[in-house]
This record gives C-alpha cells, sequence and structure tokens, in this order.
C-alpha cells in the first residue's frame, strides 16, 4: 500500500481554513472565510482589502455564471486521469496547482495537463508555509518548480500560485507580485483530501452545490476518489443552472469587481 501519510500532512493544515474563520498566526494569516448557502460570494473579511492590494483572487465579482476549477496535486492516489478524461469529454478547462513531489513523480500527468491546454500552477516544489521563509526561498521554490514542470510539458513559464497550506501575509503577497505570480485561493472548499474517510460521490456533489455561487473558485483535491466520481455530475448539473467553466486566464482578462456585487 502507497505510504502517504507524511505527505498528506502537507494538507491536513488547511483543516483550519476551509469554511472557517480566518485564522490569524503570528507569522501571517491561514485562508478562511464563513460559508454561506445563499449564492454569495462568502464574506472573507479583512482578507478582502488585503487581496486586492496585491491583485490576489479568490473569486470572480464580474457577477458572471462564471465557475473556477482548480485541483490541488500535491501526490498522486490513481485519480487524476479519470479527471482528465472527464474534463476532456466536457470540454471544460481547469488549473492543477502541482508540487515537486508530484511533478517528480507523475511527469506523464504533468504533461497531459498541458497538452490538453490544463494551466498548471505553481503550489511550490516543497511545500513550506511561505510566510516563515524569506523572498530568496520563496524565489527558489517557485523558480525550482517552474523549471520541473518546463521540463516534463510543453508549459514554460508559471503565472499563477497557490500558496502552501493557505498560509499568506502582506509580505508574501507583496513578494509573490513582484516575482511575477498572482495568488489564487478559493471561495469553495470542503475537507476531501482525507484517503481513508471518503464518504462516496454524493457527499462531494453535496458539498460544491450547497456552497455554488456566481463566480466561484473551487478547489478540489485530486486525491479524491469521491471528487473523481462527482465531477461529471458536477459539470452537467451546473450548466443546466446557466454555469460556464471558465480558465483563470479569462478571470485576470475580465478582472473587474463592481462594488454591488460584493455583499457582505
Amino acid at each position: 500500500m502507497r505510504k502517504v501519510s507524511v505527505i498528506t500532512s502537507l494538507f491536513i493544515f488547511l483543516a483550519f481554513s476551509i469554511g472557517v474563520q480566518p485564522y490569524e498566526a503570528s507569522s501571517g494569516y491561514g485562508w478562511g472565510y464563513k460559508k454561506n448557502k445563499d449564492q454569495k460570494i462568502p464574506d472573507v473579511g479583512k482578507y478582502k482589502e488585503i487581496l486586492d492590494k496585491y491583485g490576489a483572487f479568490y473569486a470572480d465579482f464580474s457577477g458572471d455564471k462564471n465557475i473556477y476549477l482548480t485541483f490541488d496535486n500535491g501526490y498522486e492516489q490513481g485519480h487524476t486521469e479519470k479527471v482528465l478524461d472527464i474534463l476532456k469529454e466536457e470540454n471544460v478547462p481547469a488549473t492543477f496547482f502541482v508540487t515537486g513531489q508530484y511533478v517528480k513523480s507523475e511527469p506523464d500527468l504533468v504533461k497531459r495537463m498541458a497538452d490538453e491546454n490544463h494551466i498548471i500552477g505553481n503550489h511550490s516544489y516543497h511545500h513550506p508555509d511561505f510566510t516563515t521563509i524569506s523572498k530568496a526561498s520563496i524565489k527558489k521554490e517557485l523558480d525550482t518548480l517552474e523549471k520541473a514542470v518546463a521540463e516534463v510539458s510543453s508549459q514554460k513559464q508559471m503565472q499563477y500560485m497557490r500558496p502552501p497550506k493557505g498560509m499568506f501575509s502582506e509580505k508574501t503577497l507583496k513578494w509573490s507580485k513582484e516575482l511575477g505570480y498572482t495568488h489564487i485561493f478559493w471561495s469553495i472548499a470542503f475537507i476531501d483530501w482525507e484517503t481513508d474517510n471518503q464518504k462516496g460521490w454524493k457527499y462531494a456533489y453535496d458539498q460544491i452545490m450547497e456552497q455554488i455561487h456566481p463566480g466561484a473558485i473551487i478547489l478540489l483535491h485530486a486525491v479524491s476518489g469521491d471528487n473523481a466520481e462527482a465531477l461529471s455530475y458536477l459539470i452537467k448539473d451546473l450548466r443546466e443552472q446557466g454555469y460556464q467553466f471558465k480558465s483563470l486566464d479569462n478571470l485576470i482578462i475580465n478582472d473587474h469587481i463592481p462594488e454591488e456585487i460584493y455583499n457582505l
């Protein structure tokens, strides 16, 4: 059996930041928000001002019924191929935030992501807490991952990053922007990475559908078999509700935020 306990621990920190009050540590912040079921973008309190200052995103505020699928890939559990098959069949773009461990162990899947016109995002090479390391160390993490992806795929540059463990600060947002990166957080997520505690595709489906809202950036972990099984149902049913699946490039191009859309 694949030993994943050490790697799985990389994601456990997210338990503090998914669907709960924002978590503040001495060195920075852990991403968090108040879940809601009223089809509105979640309230993230003071984080909104900080993200706007440095051009970071956690949702699309255009008011359009756009959805952005993003997957975090730290290691492989045998489900990403199915995810890619469904995305190809449904003609849906996605962004995969990968780590060095993933690129090293799954070069063929990384290559396929790029070949099928998905975006490969930077989740750092070693998955450290960026709020505890220097700008030079952050640059090395990002550069090393970018180089690793370029060596195995047709994507030679990276624009989008998701901070490891959901940790950030004004300083890390500023540094990352200076390094040419756009931070991508999320407005919908749930605890889905526990591979020994999967609850069936309907559970994953319900978690997303209960939180759905126009402009959602959805975070899913590709280690979840529930997510892979639910994906096709989600895509079809959300399209029936009038939602469109967009690439993160669309989010950047259409960066306009009418104040009346954002109702805290």
